[in-house]
C-alpha cells in the first residue's frame, strides 16, 4: 500500500518515471539486435582440409582420423560429424551449450596444427570456421553479365567485391561459387614429350626453380643504398615459355618447343546458374550475434559501392533475401499487440461507459511494454519472434491489472467518495488479489527455464517478457493509475453508473442467471463439461504435432542428386531441365528467380562446402523463389507435384525437399533435414544393409517424405595398379 501513497503524494515523480520509461524504451530499441530467433546458443566449428586428388577413403583414414583423435583434447566437446569427398574432408565440432567458444576455438586451432604434422607431405593448413545453428544465410549476392566469361567475373568477385563485404559489420561473405579459378596453365604435347624424352614432372620441376620469389637485397654504389631487382619471376604467363627444360650437349629444349603456356582457368568443378545461365554468387550469412536486419540493411547500403567497384556490364543483385520474413514476422505481432490494446479499450469503454477509464488502461498497456523492452535489453535478449510473441501475449493479461483496478475506483466513486478517498480505498482492497493473481501467472513460466534442447533457447525469452511486463503492469497500476484517476476524476459527478437499466446492466443480470442455472443443475454442467474434454482429447490425437508451424514464404530449395559419379555437364543438364519443369508447373510468370550451385567447391575454396555441401558432380542444390503475390499452389502441394512429375521425366535421379526458409533452417539445427538417422558399425556392408532394412520401414510411414541416403555408396572408381619394380 506504501506504493499507492508515495505515488499519490508525488505524482510529478511518478510522471518522470513514465516519461524517462518512453525515453528508455526508445533508446534500448535502437540497442536491441533485431532477429527471426534468440541465440539458439549451441556453438559449432567446422574443419575444412583441402588435398587435391585424394580419394574419400584416403581422406578419413590419412588425415580426417588424425584430426578426430586429436580434437577429443578440446575441452566441451560433445560430438563430432565428418563427411569425406574426393580431395575434401569436412568435420563439424559440436560444444556443450556454454562452452566459451573463443577458447574452444584457439585449442581447435594448436590441435589442427598438432595433427597435420602426422599427415601426408604437401598437406595444406585446414579452414577453421565458427558457424553457429543460427549463422545462416541471410541472402544471395549474385553476378551476373552478357560480356565477360565467367572466370572474369569470379575474379573481380573474389578480389574486388568480397573485400568490402569483408568491412560490413556482422557480414560473413566466403568465395564466390561457379565460374573458373583463374590459373596460369601450361598445355603440353605428349608426342613432343616422348620425342625430347622428358615427363609432365620435369616440366612443372622446371618452372618451379626457374620462376622463383627471391628476396634481393640492397646494393650499396657510391652514397646511394638501392633496392636489388630481378626477374627470377616471370613478369607475364609468355615469359613461360622461354624456360628452359633440358640443356647440355646440344640446343636447349625450351618450355615452348613441347607446349604453350595461358592465362586460363583449372578444370571446372562446381557449376552456379540463376534462371538456368551460368553465373557466379557469394552466400551470405550473418554472423552468430548479429541482426538480420542490421546485416541485410548493411548489405543493401553497400550494393552502390559494390557495383562502382567493378566494370558498368557486370550486374550485381541481392535475392533470396531472408529479411523479408523477418521483417513481417515482426511487423504482425506489432499489428496484433497494437489491436490487442485498442479492442481492449474498447472493451473497457464499452463496460464502464467512462473514456477516462479507457485512457488510463491504454496508457499502461504501452509503458508496460515499453517497460518490459528494457528489461530484456538489460539481460542481453534480442527483438525475435519469441520475446515479440510474449509481449503480444501480455497484452490480454497485463490489461487485467490496471481494468481491475479502475473498476473498483468506479465502485467507490459510486458510493459518493471523493477522487482521492476512492482511489486509496479501492487499491487498498485490490492491492493483494492482484499481488496474488500476477505472482501465479509467473509460476507458470518458471518450468521453461528447465527445458533442455532447442526449447531451452526459445522459450526463456517468452517467459522473460511475459513476466517483466506483468510486473511492469503491476507496478504501474499500482502507481500510475491512482495518479491518473485521482486527476481525472477530481469534481467528477458521482454518474458512474448511469440511472436506470442499460445494457451493460442486463448483461450482468443475464450472466447472474446463468450462473445460477448452472449452480442448480452442476452435475449437468460437470457431465457437458467433462464431454467436451473427452471430445477436445480425441480430436487432439487426430492432429500433428510440430515446433512451428510451417509457413508458406514463397522460397523452396530442391536437393538433386544424379547416379553417383555422373559428369558435371550432364548433372547441368538434368539441373536446367528441372528448372524448367517447375517454370512449367507453376507458370513462367510466377517465378522470380532460380539459383543452382552443382559439384563439389572448388580445392582452392574448400570452405564454401560450409554453406552448401555436395558429395561430388553427381550433386546439385536448386533454390527457388517465387513471385510475390503470383497465384502459386501451396507450397507443399508443389513439392507434393514436383516429386511425382520429376521422377516420372528423370527415373535414374533422386529428388529431396529442403529446408529453404530461415526459420526451418536455425530449427533443422543447420541440417539440411528436419530428421536424421545415422547408422555405425564395424562394416559398412552390415552397415548399409541394416540401414536399407531402416529406409523400408520408414517408407511405411506415410508422413515422410524423400528417404534416402545422401552420401554416394556406388561411386564408380578405376583401379590403377602399377607394378612397382618396373615403376
Amino acid at each position: 500500500m506504501w506504493l499507492v501513497t508515495f505515488a499519490l503524494r508525488r505524482p510529478l515523480t511518478i510522471l518522470v518515471l513514465a516519461l524517462a520509461i518512453l525515453a528508455g524504451s526508445a533508446l534500448a530499441i535502437r540497442r536491441m539486435p533485431a532477429d527471426i530467433f534468440p541465440s539458439l546458443g549451441v556453438p559449432v566449428i567446422y574443419v575444412v582440409q583441402p588435398f587435391g586428388g585424394m580419394s574419400p577413403s584416403q581422406m578419413e583414414g590419412q588425415l580426417v582420423g588424425y584430426y578426430e583423435y586429436h580434437f577429443l583434447y578440446i575441452n566441451g566437446i560433445e560430438h563430432i560429424e565428418s563427411q569425406s569427398i574426393q580431395g575434401m574432408a569436412m568435420l563439424k565440432l559440436y560444444f556443450h551449450p556454454g562452452t566459451d567458444i573463443a577458447q574452444a576455438l584457439a585449442q581447435v586451432t594448436a590441435m589442427a596444427f598438432r595433427a597435420t604434422a602426422f599427415m601426408p607431405t604437401g598437406t595444406l593448413p585446414p579452414f577453421i570456421v565458427r558457424f553457429d545453428v543460427g549463422s545462416v544465410p541471410v541472402g544471395q549476392l549474385v553476378f551476373s553479365s552478357d560480356k565477360r566469361s565467367g572466370g572474369e567475373i569470379q575474379d573481380l568477385a573474389l578480389f574486388k567485391v568480397r573485400p568490402l563485404l569483408s568491412t560490413l559489420p556482422g557480414v560473413s561473405a566466403p568465395p564466390p561459387s561457379g565460374g573458373t579459378v583463374r590459373m596460369i596453365v601450361a598445355y603440353v604435347d605428349p608426342d613432343r614429350l616422348r620425342a625430347y624424352s622428358l615427363s609432365t614432372d620435369e616440366v612443372a620441376t622446371a618452372i618451379a626453380r626457374s620462376n622463383l620469389t627471391l628476396p634481393a637485397g640492397n646494393v650499396r654504389i657510391g652514397d646511394l643504398t638501392t633496392i636489388a631487382s630481378t626477374n627470377a619471376m616471370v613478369a607475364s604467363p609468355k615469359e613461360l615459355e622461354k624456360l628452359p627444360l633440358k640443356s647440355g650437349p646440344g640446343p636447349s629444349v625450351l618450355l615452348r618447343d613441347v607446349g604453350r603456356v595461358e592465362d586460363s582457368g583449372d578444370v571446372v568443378s562446381n557449376v552456379a546458374l540463376v534462371n538456368g545461365r551460368d553465373t557466379v554468387y557469394m552466400p551470405l550469412t550473418k554472423l552468430p550475434d548479429a541482426s538480420t536486419l542490421d546485416v541485410v540493411s548493411n548489405i543493401r547500403g553497400a550494393l552502390p559501392r559494390m557495383r562502382a567497384l567493378v566494370p558498368d556490364d557486370i550486374q550485381i543483385n541481392f535475392e533470396f533475401d531472408q529479411s523479408v520474413y523477418v521483417k513481417n514476422s515482426i511487423r504482425g505481432l506489432v499489428t496484433e499487440g497494437v489491436l490487442g490494446a485498442l479492442l481492449t479499450a474498447l472493451t473497457v469503454l464499452g463496460f464502464l461507459r467512462s473514456w477516462r477509464s479507457a485512457l488510463i488502461v491504454v496508457v499502461t498497456i504501452p509503458l508496460s511494454i515499453l517497460s518490459a523492452v528494457i528489461a530484456l535489453n538489460l539481460v542481453g535478449q534480442t527483438i525475435n519472434i519469441m520475446t515479440l510473441s510474449g509481449l503480444a501475449l501480455a497484452v490480454g493479461i497485463l490489461v487485467d491489472e490496471a481494468t481491475v483496478a479502475i473498476e473498483n475506483i468506479h465502485t467507490h466513486l459510486a458510493l459518493g467518495k471523493l477522487a482521492g478517498r476512492a482511489v486509496v480505498d479501492a487499491m487498498r482492497e485490490v492491492m493483494q488479489p492482484r499481488l496474488l493473481a500476477m505472482l501465479c501467472i509467473l509460476a507458470v513460466f518458471i518450468p521453461t527455464f528447465f527445458l533442455v534442447g532447442i526449447s531451452r533457447a526459445l522459450f526463456p525469452p517468452l517467459a522473460l517478457a511475459v513476466g517483466f511486463s506483468m510486473i511492469a503492469s503491476y507496478l504501474i497500476s499500482t502507481t500510475l493509475v491512482p495518479v491518473m484517476s485521482a486527476r481525472l476524476f477530481r469534481g467528477w459527478p458521482a454518474e458512474v453508473h448511469a440511472e436506470g437499466p442499460t445494457w451493460v446492466s442486463r448483461f450482468y443480470d443475464g450472466y447472474g442467471r446463468l450462473v445460477d442455472g448452472v449452480i442448480r443443475m452442476r452435475w449437468v454442467a460437470l457431465g457437458v463439461y467433462l464431454g467436451l474434454c473427452g471430445a477436445g482429447l480425441l480430436v487432439t490425437r487426430q492432429l500433428g504435432t510440430e515446433l512451428f508451424p510451417r509457413v508458406d514464404t514463397g522460397q523452396f530449395q530442391m536437393r538433386i542428386r544424379a547416379p553417383a559419379g555422373t559428369r558435371l555437364e550432364r548433372t547441368t543438364d538434368i539441373v536446367r531441365g528441372v528448372d524448367k519443369a517447375i517454370r512449367d508447373e507453376v507458370g513462367a510468370g510466377a517465378v522470380h528467380m532460380t539459383l543452382a550451385n552443382i559439384g563439389n567447391p572448388q580445392w582452392t575454396f574448400p570452405v564454401n562446402a560450409v554453406y552448401v555441401f555436395n558429395s561430388g558432380p553427381q550433386d546439385a542444390v536448386l533454390l527457388t523463389a517465387l513471385e510475390e503475390g503470383s497465384k502459386h499452389p501451396p507450397l507443399a502441394q508443389l513439392e507434393e507435384t514436383l516429386r511425382h512429375k520429376l521422377k516420372e521425366e528423370y527415373p535414374d535421379v533422386a529428388f529431396s525437399f529442403e529446408a529453404g526458409d530461415i526459420v526451418s533452417q536455425v530449427l533443422n539445427f543447420g541440417a539440411p533435414t528436419p530428421i536424421q538417422l545415422s547408422v555405425s558399425g564395424k562394416s559398412l556392408a552390415d552397415a548399409r544393409a541394416f540401414t536399407n532394412r531402416i529406409m523400408t520401414g520408414l517408407r511405411g510411414i506415410p508422413e515422410l517424405r524423400d528417404i534416402q541416403i545422401p552420401i554416394a555408396l556406388d561411386y564408380p572408381t578405376l583401379e590403377v595398379n602399377i607394378d612397382r619394380e618396373r615403376a
